[in-house]
């Protein structure tokens, strides 16, 4: 469902160099939670009613791809997508045929996305080789490109980089040809990641962790230079995010949301790798995060996350006015975004439609 059309009274927004002149238009994705095949299935069913554009997949404890064969087939008329799966935790062959069959199967309505996640996670959760991820990233994608043109193309495949090298493709092992592009997007957080996606990428998660000021002062500048230096502009780089959220119908509902949402802040804000979204904001409580998470002091991480951080990073609104919110914060910058926390969980089909119309809210 297409949105577009808004203004938000009494609020003066300045306009950074890079933002776009023409107005965008915003795309609603349901964001799975962790769910096996068949509840993936009824899940994208109901999402297609509410009128959601898209199934976008995250791999926490369960695979990424699988759920989106299920959700492929139950809701044939919505987008799918990672968002995101671990690709240093998986060879570019490996990956290459999984997203060369969901388009073919989806008739091209899928999108991957990728992550590299945390040196701790790839080295001793995946037991896979690390590197410097941002220049290790760009030579994931440049193989998945290679691989994909010598399907098409029928020549001989030659890709050799420092970390992967792929020469060796015989006929038996080359997939049909298929008709469908495979859109290529990446996540992050730090200018390199950003700027990358800027170069060669068709789009860009926003990592959850984020707020209005950094992608202000960071990520939309790093993007646009890249993007500029490959010859593009933003306008060739779909961006999407799992936006925090608290809310409720109540003022008491929304301070528990609030409540719920400074832990998983916490958690974010205690990993080094997004220690700049503090810095933006001189929040020095970087360190003291990291050290309670390394003494698993999980309960008391919160206590450090003030009221401040929580609505710089989450939209916190009632439910009447969290989709008006979202519109606003994010104004120039995405073109599609999902809810990454839970909504009230009585909230019915006709609840959730609301939210997804965004367009019908009225001025004032």
């Amino acid at each position: 469902m297409l949105l577009s059309g808004f203004s938000v009274p009494g609020c003066r927004i300045r306009i950074p160099w890079w933002l776009p002149t023409s107005e965008p238009v915003l795309k609603v994705d349901y964001y799975l939670p962790p769910s096996p095949p068949g509840v993936a299935a009824e899940l994208a069913q109901r999402a297609a009613r509410i009128g959601f554009d898209g199934v976008f997949t995250a791999e926490t404890n369960r695979d990424p791809f699988l759920p989106l064969v299920a959700a492929g087939a139950a809701a044939p008329d919505l987008q799918l997508g990672t968002a995101i799966a671990v690709a240093f935790a998986r060879s570019p062959m490996t990956v290459a045929h999984t997203a060369w069959d969901l388009a073919e199967m989806s008739g091209g309505r899928f999108l991957l996305g990728l992550g590299t996640q945390v040196r701790a996670h790839v080295t001793r959760r995946f037991s896979m080789p690390w590197s410097n991820p941002g220049p290790r990233m760009r030579e994931y994608l440049a193989a998945l490109r290679a691989i994909w043109g010598a399907w098409r193309s029928g020549e001989p495949l030659r890709f050799e980089g420092e970390n992967y090298r792929f020469t060796l493709m015989t006929p038996f092992f080359t997939p049909a040809p298929i008709p469908h592009e495979i859109p290529l997007y990446i996540a992050g957080v730090g200018e390199y990641m950003c700027r990358l996606a800027g170069e060669v990428c068709d789009g860009f998660h926003v990592h959850p962790f984020h707020t209005r000021r950094y992608l202000d002062e960071v990520t939309m500048p790093a993007m646009a230079a890249g993007a500029a230096a490959a010859g593009r502009s933003l306008d060739d780089v779909e961006r999407c995010c799992a936006v925090l959220v608290a809310t409720g119908r109540t003022d008491a509902e929304v301070a528990a949301a609030v409540d719920a949402v400074r832990l998983q802040v916490a958690f974010y804000a205690s990993t080094p790798a997004y220690r700049g979204v503090l810095e933006t904001h001189g929040w020095e409580v970087g360190p003291r995060l990291s050290a309670m998470s390394r003494r698993g002091d999980w309960e008391g991480l919160p206590d450090l996350v003030s009221d401040e951080m929580v609505r710089e990073v989450a939209v916190v609104a009632p439910v009447d006015r969290l989709a008006a919110a979202i519109k606003a914060r994010y104004a120039g910058i995405l073109q599609r975004f999902g809810f990454y926390t839970p909504l009230p969980p009585d909230l019915d089909e006709e609840g959730w439609a609301g939210l997804v119309l965004v367009a019908e809210i009225q001025e004032g």
